[in-house]
């Protein structure tokens, strides 16, 4: 393949990962964001996209040679939106040229015109310092200030069956997002998945697609299904359907279902059914026996896994039930994924969870828009277990932070202290966060409506400990904290928010 040779501000074809062609422009680099090592890369900005990304020299092609090509291989509406605004670009450009050629011939006063120049526009978002539009991207340039955004939209992404990126463990995605908060829940927010390449050199591989509130997501055509409507489950079902997935439900307490089947889900009868009906089937239950239940009892998940049928843990269990239930989905033929989720049925509902999935790393790939509706931001960590074992660690730092905000207010009760001024000190201070403000609140006015289950956290915190003396490493603090848990549980708060830990302290 000829060398291709690009410059800021150049207009390209880029491809990435497994996805088709998309037109970009090669753009300078945020500051503080560092190429990648190894082959010559450019950073590129997508049209009709949130999206940037360094991209390999050999997966890029000039846009215009080009073009006719790329139209002809992908039809779709983004990507023709995405063409659209390469040409209003190109307009708007040739216009200021234009302006800029006529001011020139006028105050040339008759004389040869110089070379036309790339115009920088007030409002172009890829306007860089130093006036080094016409200087090529090597790797020794200097990494200029800022790039901004370009338009809003989601891309679906990028792939060219020769040398595909997501072979290359050694190679680095960076794709920004819009850090700015959304004024309102319809502008675009960027929802991104991480690949964590577990390599000597801990290579991190990031490759998103951004999305928007109002259903921007391009849904999978696969079909869903999903296991166990609770707190968490029932706001990522919601946001599926939103979004235009086709899902397939199924609960234990079949009433739970009749809402989803009115916003457009089908009916299950049984686990086994739903993963019979689906390509991907979805869990999301309370506990490690229940994950095994679910997958081992009768009519369960284990009946219907066919070759080739997805099955996704999204339960918080421990590692040793996920490498169970790996072991008997694999040996059917199926594909394992685990994917259990930080956050809380307010995230959940909102579509804003941490995902944190292991196993087949294909499978993640094929949930990309799955993942995209239901959270923020998606991590692939490596083998089976590998995400169980990091869920645990999450929680139990949660836990624990918990139980000690609320051994906080009590003790400023106990010493005369107002508990509100503590909480406004604290919301000042380096811990101020929402879970904190929102917690307190919710503890001050008596508030205890189940967010993240209490009993749920206990459980965490008891598998964290239990992991911890698998591999002899002491966990202290959060021994204390889950015999505070305990003890709440004994006061019947086992179904309340886990901030009616702070019950325990005083009765």
């Amino acid at each position: 393949m000829a060398t291709v040779h690009l410059r800021i501000g150049d207009l390209v074809w880029g491809k990435l990962g497994r996805y088709p062609p998309w037109p970009g422009k090669v753009v300078s680099p945020p500051k503080d964001l560092k190429k990648p090592r190894g082959k010559k890369c450019f950073f590129v900005k997508f049209f009709g996209t949130e999206d940037h990304a360094w991209i390999k020299v050999e997966q890029l092609k000039p846009y215009h040679p080009h073009k006719e090509e790329m139209i002809k291989i992908n039809k779709g509406k983004r990507f023709q939106q995405a063409v659209d605004a390469v040409e209003e670009y190109l307009k708007k450009a040739k216009g200021k040229d234009q302006t800029h050629s006529d001011d020139k011939s006028k105050s040339d006063k008759g004389r040869k015109a110089a070379k036309p120049m790339k115009i920088i526009e007030e409002d172009d978002e890829d306007a860089f310092k130093g006036g080094s539009s016409d200087k090529e991207q090597t790797d020794s340039d200097p990494e200029p200030s800022s790039v901004q955004r370009l338009v809003a939209g989601t891309v679906s992404g990028f792939k060219w069956e020769s040398s595909p990126v997501k072979d290359d463990p050694h190679f680095h995605h960076f794709l920004l997002s819009q850090s700015e908060k959304p004024a309102s829940s319809m502008e675009p927010i960027t929802k991104r998945l991480k690949i964590i390449e577990e390599d000597t050199r801990s290579t991190s591989i990031q490759a998103a697609d951004s999305t928007a509130i109002n259903g921007s997501i391009t849904p999978t055509d696969k079909r869903i299904g999903f296991l166990g409507l609770g707190l968490m489950g029932s706001g990522v079902v919601s946001n599926l359907l939103k979004m235009g997935h086709v899902v397939t439900v199924w609960n234990r307490t079949a009433e739970k279902c009749d809402l989803f089947i009115q916003e457009g889900a089908r009916l299950g009868r049984t686990p086994a059914e739903v993963v019979s009906m689906c390509d991907i089937t979805f869990s999301c239950v309370s506990d490690p026996k229940a994950a095994r239940d679910l997958v081992l009892g009768p009519s369960g998940v284990l009946q219907g896994i066919r070759p080739g049928k997805c099955y996704v843990e999204m339960s918080t269990v421990d590692p040793e039930t996920i490498t169970e239930l790996s072991q008997v989905i694999t040996s059917r033929g199926g594909r394992f994924l685990e994917a259990p989720v930080s956050g809380s049925q307010q995230l959940s509902n909102d579509g804003m969870l941490v995902i944190v999935a292991a196993g087949d790393r294909s499978v993640y790939e094929d949930c990309s828009s799955c993942f995209q509706a239901m959270g923020k931001t998606s991590f692939f960590i490596g083998e089976a277990g590998n995400a169980a074992r990091m869920m645990l660690i999450l929680n139990m730092v949660q836990g624990s932070f918990m139980a000690t905000i609320a051994e906080g207010l009590t003790l400023a009760q106990a010493t005369g202290q107002s508990q509100q001024t503590f909480l406004d000190i604290l919301c000042h201070g380096q811990m101020a966060s929402t879970f904190v403000d929102q917690k307190c609140q919710n503890i001050l006015q008596g508030n205890f409506k189940p967010d993240y289950y209490l009993k749920h956290i206990q459980k965490d915190l008891r598998l964290a400990i239990s992991m911890g003396d698998s591999v002899n490493h002491p966990t202290p603090m959060a021994a204390a904290a889950n015999e505070v848990y305990k003890r709440a549980k004994a006061l019947d708060q086992s179904d309340n928010d886990m901030s009616a830990v702070y019950r325990a302290y005083i009765h």
